[in-house]
């Protein structure tokens, strides 16, 4: 679906966030004329600018609401699987997105695009990182902080694109699809996981190649039959072995100088030059510039020391997989580990066994999803401290009180943020105050849009 084919008809933007803002002057840009109906809560057009054609709608939209347009510009933190909309789109009312719509208008882009439960934000901004050392006029979008309507009009040789389950389905035929990792995530919005898992690797079907993870084997069964898989984390492409990245037997790049910790950052730098050398370019040849690479805020970011004690924000940490990852980066470290936040009923078994085997020095569970969480690790029988704090205030002077003067405060929840806070980058930011640190010092994701 393009914008020409949306002119004159009952048309909706459901949703005023960044995603449906870019939408809303998309339209307002190629259809002047076209009266659009925005659906959306009174707090979200706090900033907005409207014009005569715009009418705004406050109460939340019914099944017969939404039937009453032809096409609904939908967000995607909206699920696709409200009965609402499945109710209104056998009646008629056709579904689509900013994604989709920047898609088919930009048929001919030379797109990588990026998905994965976690690692994608990183991977993608180290993609455009590395074509960019190497010359190359690249855009970095999408769900990374950039909606790609806002980008529109644009010119770049290649587009970076970070895609959420949300927006996998979205996509139209790109060059490369990357597949970071595949883990339990977002059962509220998908409904079950494999209902997640299924969305997630829409990806592939877009995709003319498709590059995953070889160390995720149930990752690896499910795209087997993409006719043109690649892998990554095999000794005979790009791999991490003896503290360095290689490819195939040729040793490229020591993880020493890699400003991103962790065994999974490494494996999200493989990903990264596999990409790069699946469109065509020199991928050994952009390897050093991993040295230079900015760190993405919240995402294992060390914010410093206050009184003998470290504090690492990986707010972005939603899912027990993450937390665990962040965990091992600082297995010779002194840990007290803040879990804990908004239920997406997400298990916590594996991890509690995981931890029990590794334990950190204490954790600290907070949030909404306390009782469960501190259930499965008692369970688990782990051994370390365990605490219970109501919130992340209470939980971050807990774990600081357990270090007694030495060691790491690591928030790294392993659950979303919407029980206290509106996204992880506020609770990361809010992390930061009770650490003693400046909140306004933490940048956004440097890169983003065209270079």
């Amino acid at each position: 679906m393009r914008f020409a084919t949306l002119e004159g008809r009952r048309l909706a933007v459901w949703g005023a966030g960044r995603e449906g803002r870019a939408a809303l002057k998309a339209l307002r840009a190629r259809l002047p004329e076209q009266p659009v109906t925005l659906l959306c809560s009174a707090d979200e057009i706090v900033g907005l600018d409207p014009w005569p054609g715009l009418t705004i709608c406050h109460q939340a939209p019914d099944t017969q609401a939404l039937s009453a347009f032809d096409v609904i510009i939908k967000s995607p933190g909206i699920s696709a699987y409200k009965l609402e909309i499945l109710t209104a789109q056998d009646a008629g009312t056709a579904f689509t997105s900013g994604t989709a719509l920047w898609f088919a208008e930009r048929p001919d882009a030379r797109v990588i695009a990026v998905t994965g439960t976690k690692g994608k934000s990183t991977t993608a901004a180290m993609i455009a990182h590395l074509a960019r050392s190497l010359g190359i006029r690249t855009a970095l979008a999408g769900n990374i902080g950039l909606p790609l309507l806002e980008l529109l009009d644009a010119d770049a040789d290649l587009w970076v694109v970070e895609l959420s389950s949300f927006q996998t389905g979205e996509a139209g035929p790109l060059d490369v699809g990357v597949v970071t990792c595949l883990h339990e995530e977002h059962l509220d919005w998908h409904g079950s996981r494999e209902a997640y898992f299924r969305d997630k690797l829409k990806l592939a079907d877009q995709s003319r190649k498709l590059l995953v993870n070889a160390t995720q084997p149930e990752l690896v069964a499910r795209t087997a039959a993409h006719a043109q898989r690649v892998v990554f984390g095999t000794d005979t492409g790009w791999h991490v072995s003896a503290g360095a990245l290689w490819r195939g037997e040729r040793q490229l790049f020591e993880l020493e100088q890699l400003p991103v910790p962790g065994a999974h950052n490494a494996l999200n730098a493989c990903a990264a030059l596999a990409a790069l050398e699946q469109v065509g370019c020199d991928a050994a040849s952009a390897a050093p510039a991993l040295a230079s690479f900015r760190p993405l805020p919240h995402r294992l970011q060390r914010l410093g020391e206050r009184s003998g004690i470290g504090y690492i924000n990986d707010s972005i940490s939603t899912t027990p997989s993450a937390a665990l990852a962040a965990l091992r980066s600082l297995q010779d470290a002194r840990v007290a580990l803040v879990l804990g936040g908004h239920d997406r009923g997400v298990g916590w078994d594996g991890f509690a066994t995981a931890l029990a085997a590794t334990p950190p020095h204490a954790v600290v569970v907070q949030g909404a999803n306390r009782k469960r969480v501190l259930d499965a690790l008692r369970d688990a029988g782990v051994t370390c401290t365990l605490l219970e704090a109501a919130d992340l205030q209470a939980a971050t002077h807990a774990a600081r009180e357990a270090l007694e003067g030495a060691g790491v405060v690591l928030l790294s929840p392993g659950a979303p943020s919407f029980d206290q806070f509106r996204d992880y980058t506020e609770r990361g930011r809010r992390f930061a105050e009770l650490a003693g640190f400046d909140a306004a010092c933490i940048a956004g994701i440097e890169g983003l849009g065209i270079a």
